[in-house]
């Protein structure tokens, strides 16, 4: 069959086509150009519309009468006043080309620099994620990153804040040999000096990165809305606990996250062990314990080092001792444990009567004791008994007697503790510059973040019984008596101080009153024995 011939408009060259084309979208930009400002009003007024249709759907039906009455006597008045309709006009017009203009546009990918610092990464994870024998690896020499990043951010300096990483199934995420190595890369590559926090997905195979803020340092000591039995520790991150308490912080009063330990006869860690280097804020902490603990009951603080760090809770109601001297320390060990027993005894008898537990057995009794290595030491070279043998009938029996211990020792004398502390303490903080490895040891579990490499005073982790480890940061507590101390922070120690013992005016510390026949006042401490107590 004789195939018949083109038209010649199709057969000719298409010289003619393109030129048309050009022309059209050249009078096609001119007119945008003209027109650009009647289309900018229209956009405004289509919006101004828009708003004015959602305000009208979300007045009650019963107010628009009197919103209609509202609007047809602005507009009497606006038609009555001179030039009125000439300036309503304009004003409708200004507002619809400011609603209408064209708005920045929106970044939506990585520029240059931030998609060559995705490959790097993504090249420098290919070791860790991949195997010889994957038919269809996500990491691949040469891949793509976009494959398996997601969710990322940037902050000024061109660091990652934040990533979602896509791994393969094959990947050993069950051991944390294998996270720690993930971490410790992306912690380099991103950038040090910063913490990050690791959130591991098993299930669906993907590991979310973020830039943690930093805690605040700017909470003193200050009265806490808490129940009796709950201390807190110190303030950690919004997400990671459901409650928030208020607190002043300088001028401004807003909600913190506490990490809040409770204590008492119910709890599963009655009592607590801090650990941290020299001038990490153990220190505080016992002292932080000791302000809100005096509020509801009775405190007994021991000081290893005798530096006179508690010098300002001496002689105050409801401090039964400050000892710093070994022949004290064991006396008042010796009559904690007595005392201990005594409580037991009498819990005993009463429930046996059928009656509430006296009184002075439910008041709850604290003993903090800092740096019990030290003293156990002296009394190695003195041939005595070491102070921490003394602390096993509180720790053991102390949760039934409503006796808590908190003991504060540092890192480099930790083996020094006995095996009864470490079986006993289920609380646990660490404060300081640490690693991976002595947090882990000292709390049980790694931390989800990356430790900082310089951290304030009393900054660190806590971990309460088999719970998660929380990011902490102590409550300012320094000791008022020191002339490094600031004024308002003096202020607030000195304010959280009760009364002292016998001075006229002085608060006494609140005893509950019990009904029954069983009524006793707290015991002093040289008449505190067993079998005095028995007779």
């Amino acid at each position: 069959m004789a195939r018949r011939p083109l038209p010649r408009i199709l057969s000719s060259s298409s010289a003619s086509i393109t030129r048309s084309r050009e022309i059209a979208r050249t009078a096609a930009d001119s007119a945008t150009d003209v027109l650009h400002p009647l289309i900018t009003i229209g956009r405004g007024l289509r919006r101004l519309a828009s708003a004015g249709r959602r305000r009208w759907a979300a007045t009650p039906k019963d107010r628009r009468g009197p919103v209609l009455f509202l609007v047809a006597a602005c507009v009497l008045v606006v038609a009555l006043i001179p030039y009125g309709p000439l300036l309503a006009l304009i004003t409708v017009m200004a507002a619809a080309a400011w609603k209408g203009h064209e708005r920045a546009a929106v970044k939506t990918g990585p520029d240059e620099a931030e998609t060559a610092r995705l490959q790097a990464l993504y090249e420098a994870l290919v070791p860790y994620f991949s195997v010889p024998d994957d038919p269809a690896p996500l990491f691949a020499h040469g891949g793509e990153w976009d494959a398996v990043f997601s969710d990322y951010a940037f902050d000024d300096d061109g660091r990652l804040t934040a990533l979602h990483v896509r791994y393969p199934a094959h990947f050993t995420d069950g051991e944390a040999a294998s996270r720690t190595r993930i971490e410790q890369l992306l912690h380099a590559k991103s950038g040090r000096g910063r913490e990050y926090h690791f959130d591991w997905d098993e299930e669906g195979n993907r590991l979310a990165m973020s830039v943690l803020p930093a805690l605040s340092t700017s909470i003193a000591a200050q009265p806490f809305v808490t129940s009796p039995g709950e201390t807190v520790l110190g303030f950690t991150d919004a997400g990671s606990v459901q409650r928030t308490v208020p607190v002043r912080s300088g001028e401004e009063r807003s909600d913190a996250p506490p990490v809040v330990w409770r204590t008492g006869g119910r709890s599963t860690e009655p009592h607590l062990l801090v650990v941290g280097e020299p001038g990490s804020g153990t220190t505080t902490l016992l002292r932080s314990i000791a302000l809100q603990t005096l509020r509801y009951g009775d405190v007994v603080v021991i000081e290893g080092s005798g530096t006179g760090e508690y010098a300002c809770l001496t002689g105050r109601t409801g401090v039964l001792a400050v000892e710093c001297g070994l022949a004290g320390a064991l006396a008042t060990l010796e009559w904690a444990a007595h005392e201990t027993e005594r409580r037991l005894i009498a819990a005993n008898r009463a429930r046996q009567s059928g009656h509430p537990a006296p009184a002075d057995t439910r008041r709850p009794l604290w003993i903090l004791f800092d740096r019990p290595g030290v003293l156990g030491h002296l009394a190695a070279a003195d041939g005595r008994t070491d102070p921490q043998e003394l602390l096993q009938v509180p720790l053991r029996h102390g949760r039934a007697a409503g006796v808590t211990v908190v003991v504060a020792e540092q890192f480099d004398t930790l083996d020094a503790l006995t095996e009864t502390i470490h079986r006993h303490t289920r609380a646990r903080v660490v404060l300081g510059s640490a690693t991976h490895t002595q947090i882990e040891a000292v709390l049980g579990a790694p931390p989800h973040t990356t430790p900082a490499p310089g951290t304030p005073p009393g900054r660190g982790y806590a971990r309460l019984g088999s719970g998660s480890v929380l990011r902490l940061q102590v409550p300012a507590t320094p000791d008022p008596y020191d002339d490094a101390t600031s004024e308002a922070h003096r202020k607030a120690v000195l304010d959280l101080l009760p009364g002292r013992q016998g001075v006229a005016g002085a608060t006494p510390a609140p005893v509950d009153a019990v009904p029954g026949p069983v009524e006793a006042e707290p015991r002093p401490m040289e008449a505190a024995d067993p079998v005095a107590a028995e007779n």
